[in-house]
């Protein structure tokens, strides 16, 4: 198996993982901030969509006029990793489960043929954690799996039963 197969399998493994998680919180619960909690699911779900944009896509190739259909610079702006629940507007529960599911349909479509010396290169935006393209696609999975747990706790303070 090649590297960048290797990374893609473990970024969708992440993605079902979570995903798992996410499809059992009603659309109706996703910016209800459970007492105790800092955050809410519109908030992670759009910043794990952002965030795998940022380390699949936009550190191994420029941006493009298809990406502000894909993921719009303002919903790169309102998930940022700066940001805040609370700063949530202009997107629906909806729209940001669309935009979720399609960055991640499209950094499996387009990296498939990634070319595999490329990945050696240091990325197009630095990043404190990696300095090569290999190591931000190997960093997405992981990033994602930081938000599962904390998607996983909202989910039990929304009342929603534990999954094995």
């Amino acid at each position: 198996m090649s590297r960048l197969s290797e990374a893609l399998e473990q970024i969708d493994f992440a993605r079902r993982y979570t995903r798992e998680r996410v499809d059992t919180v009603p659309l109706t619960d996703w910016f209800t901030v459970p007492a105790g909690s800092a955050s809410h699911m519109a908030w992670q779900v759009g910043h794990t969509a952002s965030s795998e944009y940022r380390l699949c896509l936009e550190r191994l190739r420029p941006r493009t006029a298809e990406d502000e259909v894909l993921i719009p610079d303002g919903f790169l702006k309102v998930f940022s990793r700066e940001s805040l629940p609370a700063g949530v507007t202009g997107f629906t529960a909806e729209e940001i489960r669309a935009v979720y599911d399609r960055v991640h349909t499209r950094v499996l479509e387009e990296l498939a043929s990634y070319p595999d010396a490329d990945l050696d290169l240091p990325p197009l935006k630095p990043h404190p954690l990696f300095h090569t393209r290999i190591a931000a696609l190997r960093y997405a999975p992981l990033h994602e799996m930081i938000h599962c747990g904390q998607i996983a706790m909202i989910r039990r303070m929304l009342g929603q039963p534990p999954i094995w």
